[in-house]
């Protein structure tokens, strides 16, 4: 068969297939436009403002953006999906003033997703506007552009008549704040160029199907690695990044012959993750949710040798109580750190015991930026992001903290909502460098959110937040931002 053969019976399939294709499909375009802009009488915009939004927020007083987002979707009648997304941010004063939020594609089908880009997915279990932040993933941070497989709603494993449930993801990324990052130190601190990120998560739950049983019981576990790049350190360059090293990074392995002393002691590249746990009672007037998440960096935090670390907390939901829906109360305490001495290679048959510690979260001495993209903390952010740094110096300089978080949503009227959040934390430094004092702080932040009725797809919200304390200093400030969102097909 000739080439212009081939060209006609392709082209007479696709116009057969296509009648059927645009007959079983649904299409739809959503398009939405917002503007943003705050006030702040303090040296940093407040934190209940800043924080938790994606990175989107300056971190600079006296800031605004414009954000324009297009996302297309796309659904078949035997199970594929998918849908495209674009996403920009202008917004004043930060480097860079004009930047891709996000830029993605996604295919499913059915339960399975694959989506190419970089895009503001939420995977953590803990309520996304009313939660202090998940302390492996949470929506702090700019999004990285990454490959990601997953089956992100809970699906009943085979066999079990739908009583146990999992979901699962793999993710392999990369940073693109290299220019940043040179502005930030003005080229007197070394980092890590294209760093290469992976992230994965297991969580099983049991659950009733048929809602006669109140109780669910989930349990699971996070993965988070920074690997790969180049430093600009001379001593150290080009970090491996083989596929090799992308199997020992998978597996939390120790680096080959290629890596530093110290990742060849340990485990190749940065690493941190999480048990999560969670039991829930169900029932027709409120869900109430307790959870704990135990945050480990290496085998002393995953054999618990970093007990209390971690997050606390409950979540109520009262769907039919309008003046608080939703209710969230957590107990984050991150102090201990498998101790203060790091001491691995000793005599263990001669001194018994476990010699790891100082375990110095989101920290490494290779990966100097740490846990965080566009120095915003990937994790929590009450670890303070090294944004805040005034010296120009990376990392985290406060890793060491407790903190009690409130947070609760509700309505005022059909057309009024409102979120109140109020944290109280007290930082200690790092477990190398401490504070000459203990640093406490308490943030507070309002919002107040109302659509009229005779305008659908407009959302008008205000803030009000403040900060008082030595971790953020004494800042007050006032937002106010106008959304609107709208349908096409």
């Amino acid at each position: 068969m000739t080439n212009r053969n081939l060209a006609r019976y392709a082209t007479a399939l696709f116009l057969y297939v296509l009648p059927s294709i645009t007959w079983s499909q649904n299409n739809a375009t959503d398009v939405q436009i917002e503007t943003f802009g705050s006030a702040t009488s303090g040296k940093h915009t407040p934190f209940w403002i800043a924080s938790n939004r994606y990175g989107v927020v300056p971190l600079q007083t006296g800031n605004a953006y414009l954000r324009t987002g297009v996302f297309h979707h796309q659904s078949f009648q035997n199970g594929f999906h998918w849908n495209v997304g674009a996403d920009l941010l202008a917004s004043t004063p930060r480097y860079r003033n004009f930047h891709v939020q996000q830029l993605f594609a996604t295919i499913q089908y059915k339960n399975l997703n694959l989506t190419i880009g970089s895009k503001e997915n939420h995977t953590s279990l803990w309520d996304k506007d009313l939660s202090s932040g998940d302390l492996v993933f949470s929506s702090n941070a700019r999004p990285i552009p990454e490959i990601n497989l997953s089956i992100p709603r809970f699906t009943a494993i085979p066999l079990s008549k739908g009583y146990l449930q999992y979901r699962v993801h793999v993710a392999l990324g990369r940073s693109f704040d290299k220019r940043y990052l040179q502005s930030f130190t003005n080229g007197e601190a070394t980092y890590v160029d294209k760093v290469l990120w992976h992230h994965k998560s297991l969580h099983v739950r049991f659950v009733d199907p048929d809602g006669k049983f109140p109780v669910t019981v989930l349990a699971g576990i996070r993965h988070h690695a920074q690997w790969g790049g180049t430093s600009t350190n001379e001593k150290l360059g080009k970090q491996p990044q083989s596929f090799k090293d992308m199997l020992r990074i998978f597996l939390g392995m120790s680096g080959g012959e290629d890596a530093s002393v110290s990742d060849q002691i340990n485990v190749l590249g940065h690493h941190c993750g999480s048990y999560d746990i969670q039991i829930g009672y169900l029932n027709a007037f409120f869900d109430l949710h307790c959870y704990i998440q135990h945050f480990f960096e290496d085998s002393s935090g995953m054999e618990l040798y970093n007990l209390p670390d971690g997050l606390y907390g409950f979540q109520i939901d009262i769907p039919n109580f309008s003046p608080a829906n939703k209710i969230v109360v957590e107990l984050l305490t991150t102090r201990h750190q498998s101790g203060p001495i790091h001491y691995i290679l000793f005599d263990h048959e001669k001194y018994p015991g476990y010699g790891g510690g100082s375990d110095n979260y989101y920290n490494n001495s290779e990966y100097t930026t740490g846990h965080s993209y566009f120095n915003r903390s990937i994790g929590s952010p009450l670890l303070t992001s090294p944004e805040y740094n005034d010296n120009g110096n990376l990392g985290f300089q406060n890793n060491r903290i407790r903190a009690f978080h409130v947070g609760f949503q509700g309505y005022l009227s059909k057309q009024v909502s409102y979120r109140l959040l109020a944290t109280a934390s007290e930082g200690w430094g790092t477990m190398h460098r401490p504070f000459l004092k203990k640093n406490d702080n308490l943030s507070l932040g309002t919002k107040i959110s109302y659509c009229h009725p005779r305008l659908e797809g407009w959302l008008f919200s205000g803030e009000i937040a403040s900060d008082f304390g030595a971790i953020y200093g004494n800042n007050t400030g006032v937002s106010f931002s106008v959304l609107r969102k709208w349908r096409i097909g």
